[in-house]
C-alpha cells in the first residue's frame, strides 16, 4: 500500500469521506457543528479534491442544514426512478414510443384498476 499511496492520501481521503456522513446522524444543531468541523478538516487535508469539496460545501451550507433539519431522503424518488427503468425494461420491443410512455404512466400514475369480478 505504502508503494501505491506514498504520502498517505488515498487513506486520508477515504477517512474524510466517512467523516462526512457524520452530520446526517446527528440531530440539526450538531450537524451544524460536524459539518463545521468536517469542513474545517477537509480545507486543510491538502489533498486538491477534498480541498475543492470543502469549498463547495462551505458556499453551499445553508441548504445542505435546510435539508438535513427535516430529515428528507431521497430514497422514495430512488424507488420510483427504479420502478420507471424496470418499466423501460419490460417495454423492450415496443414499436412506438406512446405504448411505452403508457406503460410507465400505469404501472407510475397511481391508477387502481381492478378487474371485473362475478358477482357471488
Amino acid at each position: 500500500m505504502r508503494d501505491t499511496d506514498p504520502k498517505g492520501q488515498l487513506y486520508r481521503a477515504w477517512q474524510l469521506k466517512e467523516l462526512l456522513r457524520t452530520p446526517l446522524k446527528h440531530p440539526i444543531g450538531q450537524a451544524t457543528t460536524e459539518l463545521d468541523r468536517w469542513v474545517f478538516r477537509a480545507s486543510r487535508s491538502r489533498i486538491p479534491e477534498i480541498v475543492g469539496l470543502a469549498k463547495k460545501i462551505r458556499r453551499r451550507r445553508p441548504g445542505i442544514l435546510r435539508t438535513i433539519r427535516p430529515g428528507y431522503s431521497n430514497a422514495r424518488l430512488e424507488a420510483f426512478d427504479n420502478r420507471i427503468k424496470v418499466t423501460i425494461r419490460m417495454a423492450y420491443g415496443f414499436h412506438h414510443v406512446d405504448n411505452l410512455i403508457a406503460l410507465v404512466m400505469l404501472r407510475c400514475g397511481g391508477l387502481d384498476i381492478r378487474l371485473p369480478q362475478p358477482a357471488i
